[in-house]
């Protein structure tokens, strides 16, 4: 297998402009946007949360319009081609999940730089991608 270029690379996104860079990156390394999937991970609503109680808010209305707002985001970035994919779960979970169904080659995303108490609470979803993952994972440093 070649080190480059890759045909299919996995880039999660959270809409920061380090997930972004994270963007640029993978078109560097990829055979053309067509090889790069833009996954964007939403947190499943509680059964209690009061969109849900009073049937306001419903997955299907939420993943459209993470998709639209993705790919208006890719079309003012001059991104074409790009595919867009928005799941739900837990976040490195579901990008280690997608990336081995479609037999990604490479994951590529931020660090956002989490540390002490922050990052105890919350985990790190760079880290947990990288424990996860079947395929090579590219975690860029974020700016200081």
């Amino acid at each position: 297998m070649a080190w480059l270029p890759k045909s299919k690379i996995v880039v999660p996104t959270d809409f920061s402009a380090e997930s972004f860079r994270a963007l640029e990156v993978a078109l560097e390394l990829a055979t053309g946007p067509e090889a790069i999937h833009l996954l964007h991970v939403l947190p499943i609503l509680e059964p209690a949360a009061p969109g849900v109680l009073w049937t306001t808010i419903d997955e299907p209305a939420r993943q459209r319009h993470a998709e639209e707002a993705l790919r208006k985001r890719l079309q003012e970035l001059r991104y074409p081609g790009v595919q867009v994919v928005v799941r739900f779960g837990d976040p490195g979970r579901e990008i280690t999940d997608y990336a081995e169904e479609i037999g990604a080659e490479l994951i590529v995303m931020p660090s956002h730089g989490a540390t002490g108490l922050k990052r105890l609470l919350i985990g790190s979803v760079a880290e947990r991608t990288v424990r996860l993952a079947t395929c090579a994972v590219l975690v860029l440093r974020g700016e200081e």
